[in-house]
């Protein structure tokens, strides 16, 4: 298994902070992307966007693994909270994904990836593990934010109605964010077998009260927080650990 990590940021802010922490990044533009390949603490690292919805997200995980040897992958992104407890400014780590508008009944239970026999997919636990601690860190003890762990699903619609919030957390009652591309990326990840992690800043309540100062939000907390995970990472794992 290959030791270059993908880095997939779903925000241009996100991206454009990694690349200032990769001093010999370079550009390759390939299927409509721009794939930016250099080093980061030592580590070979991609970094790339993933683009909005899950088709989107998918074409740039796949062209990091199967044209760039990604040998494991992190996401970073922000999403809503739906979870009891989760907060803007919350981090949540996820343990496992699911596509919340799969729904490909009857002829498979709704969520279930048709040919698989599953609806959630498991996050690499060495690489969740890290991010834990690398979000514990990064947000400290004095912000009174927290980092969850658990369960983020995924469509391909933005989740802002109170009505339609209500009727994710009656359907899936563990779920703690949502958002529009990490399901993806974890199926191709686990149809290629590459261990991947991913974790979201909670940027709104994902409801009719959500964050008015979206921007504002991405460039002051979750870039700067995406960057400090990312680097603690790298920071402790080795380049030739494999996962």
């Amino acid at each position: 298994m290959s030791t270059r990590l993908g880095i997939i940021a779903a925000m241009p802010q996100e991206l454009q902070a990694f690349l200032q922490a990769m001093p010999d990044e370079h550009l390759q533009r390939i299927g409509g992307r721009e794939v930016w390949v250099g080093h980061w603490r030592g580590h070979e690292v991609v970094a790339a966007l993933s683009g909005i919805g899950k088709v989107a997200a998918s074409i740039t995980a796949t062209l990091l693994i199967a044209r760039f040897g990604v040998g494991r992958l992190l996401f970073t992104g922000v999403a809503g909270g739906i979870g009891p407890g989760v907060a803007v400014g919350d981090i949540v780590v996820a343990t496992e994904l699911l596509q919340h508008d799969m729904d490909a009944s009857p002829l498979f239970p709704r969520h279930e990836l048709p040919g698989r026999g599953i609806s959630r997919i498991a996050t690499s636990p060495a690489l969740t593990h890290a991010l834990q601690q690398a979000a514990q860190h990064t947000l400290g003890v004095t912000q009174g934010q927290r980092v969850h762990t658990g369960l983020i699903v995924s469509g391909d619609r933005f989740v802002s109605s109170r009505a339609e919030v209500q009727a994710l957390q009656a359907e899936l009652p563990d779920a703690l964010a949502v958002e529009m591309e990490g399901a993806a990326i974890a199926q191709v990840c686990l149809d290629f077998g590459v261990p991947f992690g991913v974790v979201r800043s909670i940027s709104d309540r994902a409801d009719d009260d959500a964050h008015v100062d979206f921007l504002q939000f991405v460039a002051e907390v979750a870039s700067p927080h995406a960057v400090a995970m990312v680097d603690s990472v790298l920071q402790h794992l080795s380049p030739t650990d494999t996962i």
